[in-house]
């Protein structure tokens, strides 16, 4: 992992351990700097921190699944039974990607796919706990891809990656013209991301 750590990726993975217990979470292969800079998170208390590649520490190399976008396999429900681990390399997330699966890939880990569309890293694992612990297919999750944010009246960014869709915290359901109720649904976002988008913008953004 590298020395130095975004904002926006902290935010992320404080993001992983509010549905992921921090016991199970394992960070492998960091820089001294980087696990020096994680364990001063207070969120992230309890979270594994290795500077040791994955393959020199003690798992079962046959209970580990490599998330890879280039696998042909898509990952399962049933594949909560047959692996223990899941396996995400590099960080998330690259517009465009960067494929950093590939030095993980070369060490023979059996792989799987959450489809072709990219993800951050705290919508992918998420993505995958919902599959093979809460048993929904991936095509079953509801998602949202390039998400429009406002950033004025006139302006707006597009961010570049599937998100898990979630009802509107403060208006859940809109009005339609033919007076029909829909679900108002928004991207899953980690908490601070907006704010962060704001200062990284010194713009005020509409959500």
């Amino acid at each position: 992992m590298e020395d130095n750590l975004h904002e926006w990726c902290i935010l992320e993975y404080c993001h992983i351990s509010t549905f992921i217990p921090t016991s199970n979470i394992y960070f492998t292969n960091l820089s001294k700097t980087a696990e020096s800079t994680l364990l001063d998170i207070k969120k992230l208390q309890g979270v594994n921190f290795f500077t040791n590649h994955i393959i020199d520490l003690n798992f079962a190399k046959d209970k580990i699944c490599l998330l890879d976008p280039s696998s042909k396999n898509i990952l399962k429900p049933e594949d909560g039974n047959e692996f223990e681990y899941f396996l995400f390399g590099g960080i998330l997330g690259d517009d465009p990607p960067r494929d950093r699966t590939c030095e993980l890939r070369k060490h023979g880990f059996k792989t799987r796919s959450l489809g072709n569309m990219q993800m951050t890293t705290d919508t992918a694992i998420n993505v995958t706990k919902r599959v093979v612990e809460d048993k929904v297919a991936v095509d079953q999750i509801p998602y949202i891809d390039f998400p429009e944010i406002k950033i004025s009246a006139q302006e707006s960014v597009i961010m570049p990656f599937r998100y898990i869709a979630v009802p509107h915290p403060n208006q859940s359901t809109l009005q339609t013209t033919t007076d029909e109720l829909k679900l108002n649904l928004v991207p899953l976002l980690p908490e601070g991301m907006i704010e962060l988008l704001k200062k990284d913008g010194d713009m005020a953004f509409e959500f």
